[in-house]
């Protein structure tokens, strides 16, 4: 008998032993401690490296977006003088200038601003101030390199003042012959430019693309 209850004891242990251990009991015994030290600097030093090696990049896009962006404000100022002056049937003339944009506003190379007025060509008819725009509120930094002043006629075609006396703007003359302005900066890889051909075309190009190889290129 005393051998009976001994046995049925061992069995009542070997039981309790073999009793599988709660998923929370096991949860709560391998749950994570957190990040070492070292692995938390690894993980910077990764990120850092990560960082390092697209701001070259990331830069170098925002400068290409910013001489695109002066380069189209640029080409559409130049498309409302000549629709102005077919609309108007009057001469045209579209100057860059440093002056805040208005009549008789100073004509000077790699203007920051754009100004436009129409052509007193009688005595009974005033030049008018037509439209404006600042390239600097685009983007700050950007060169334009071109003719200060291009006009046009009543047909939208190019026509020639070889005085600012004749185009009613200080300092700016117009000439017909190979009219483009290039629009470039610093840490761009891709300039572009605007021309205007003498019958009135305006496109924008890429200088370093020919237009017989590529739609976006540019005339030779």
């Amino acid at each position: 008998m005393e051998n009976l209850d001994q046995l049925l004891d061992l069995e009542k242990g070997a039981v309790v032993l073999s009793k599988p251990i709660s998923p929370f009991t096991r949860g709560a015994q391998l749950a994570p401690q957190g990040f070492t030290l070292i692995e938390l600097l690894v993980t910077i030093a990764l990120l850092s490296l990560l960082m390092s090696l697209a701001l070259p990049s990331f830069t170098t896009w925002i400068r290409n977006t910013q001489v695109r962006t002066v380069a189209e404000a640029l080409q559409n100022g130049v498309r409302v003088a000549q629709a102005e002056a077919v609309r108007r049937n009057r001469q045209v003339v579209f100057s860059l200038t440093n002056a805040q944009p208005a009549l008789g506003a100073a004509a000077v190379a790699s203007g920051k601003s754009w100004s436009i007025q129409t052509v007193a060509q009688f005595s009974d008819t005033a030049a008018e101030f037509i439209q404006g725009g600042a390239f600097a509120e685009l983007s700050s930094g950007v060169l334009i390199s071109g003719p200060v002043a291009i006009c046009f006629n009543s047909s939208g075609r190019l026509v020639s003042k070889d005085s600012d006396t004749k185009t009613g703007v200080p300092g700016a003359t117009c000439d017909t012959n190979g009219v483009r302005y290039d629009v470039s900066t610093s840490g761009s890889d891709r300039a572009l430019r605007v021309t205007v051909a003498f019958g009135g075309q305006v496109r924008l190009c890429d200088p370093k693309r020919a237009l017989s190889d590529h739609p976006d290129g540019c005339p030779a």
